[in-house]
């Protein structure tokens, strides 16, 4: 089997990648695997082309990423104690391909994500980023359900 040397564990700050953020951290833990955990702001539809009058473009990302590093750095806080072996890290772009991007620059031996369950029109309409990721991926992918509320 190969070693479990470095995991990837992405997140949207959802209760989703909140659970799933357990698994991706005790693996960590077990195997003393270095943590990249990874947030992709998803890249806004561009809005140069219409009025927007109390905001410029740019003003809007900067406010998305500063918002993002805030959320980062209350995640890392509040989830990662007394362990060192971790990076964070924020990009923009599509999320699956980000992920899959960040996976292959470092070489991680396994990505964890969160997966919301959709099915039917909203999988049709808003697609699965769990579900590329896992398609695509070189490496494995461990997929985290949400706890099955109210059963």
């Amino acid at each position: 089997m190969k070693t479990i040397d470095k995991i990837l564990f992405a997140t949207d700050f959802s209760a989703t990648s909140e659970h799933a953020f357990d698994y991706a951290f005790t693996l960590a833990k077990k195997f003393n695997a270095r943590l990249i955990v990874l947030h992709v702001i998803n890249e806004p539809v561009d809005l140069r082309g219409f009025y927007v009058p109390h905001i410029s473009f740019e003003k809007l990302e900067q406010e998305i990423a500063s918002g993002a590093e805030k959320m980062m750095q209350k995640f890392c806080r509040t989830k990662i104690k007394e362990f060192e072996n971790y990076e964070c890290c924020i990009v923009a772009g599509i999320p699956y391909e980000e992920v899959l991007k960040k996976a292959d620059q470092e070489k991680v031996a396994m990505v964890v994500l969160g997966t919301h369950g959709r099915s039917g029109i909203d999988h049709l309409l808003f697609g699965s980023t769990a579900e590329r990721v896992v398609r695509k991926a070189l490496c494995p992918v461990m997929t985290v359900r949400p706890p099955e509320s109210g059963k």
